[in-house]
């Protein structure tokens, strides 16, 4: 299990489908088409016992509460920034990553670091399984570990 930091902030040019994805923060209800992640496969067994592949949706960055293996709470917040004339976002995520969600992840944090807000410096280099990811700052750390890697600032 992986602890994500992340906290970034973005532009204001989301339709309103984009804003459905608020759902992957546990802010709000599942969209009807999904956009930005849109496949979610789980091998399952059918009715035969043999194994089959279905897409079953979860919101990735939804925890909120007491940290499974972490120390402290779990957050995602996205609120309108009112200090930018022009509107913008700030985003604030704190969860808990297991292994096998990294691809997953790492594809919705992909789309969002498409998103700045123009004026803040993101990077496009990231030395991890979800190399696409570029936030102003973002951090992994393994759960048994105390010291923090930074990915970007």
């Amino acid at each position: 299990m992986f602890e994500l930091m992340l906290t970034l902030d973005l532009r204001d040019e989301f339709s309103e489908e984009e804003l459905a994805g608020r759902w992957h923060l546990g802010a709000g209800p599942k969209p009807e088409t999904l956009r930005i992640v849109t496949e979610f496969p789980l091998v399952v067994e059918d009715e035969h016992g043999e194994p089959v592949i279905e897409n079953h949706p979860e919101p990735l960055l939804a925890s909120h509460g007491e940290a499974f293996k972490m120390e402290g709470a779990l957050v995602s917040v996205l609120e309108r920034r009112a200090d930018t004339g022009g509107g913008a976002w700030a985003l604030t995520s704190r969860q808990e990553v297991h292994p096998d969600g990294f691809e997953l992840v790492g594809e919705l944090l992909g789309w969002l670091a498409t998103r700045p807000r123009l004026g803040r410096g993101w990077q496009s280099a990231c030395p991890s399984a979800i190399a696409s990811l570029c936030c102003s700052t973002c951090s992994w750390r393994f759960f048994e570990e105390r010291g923090v890697s930074v990915i970007l600032r």
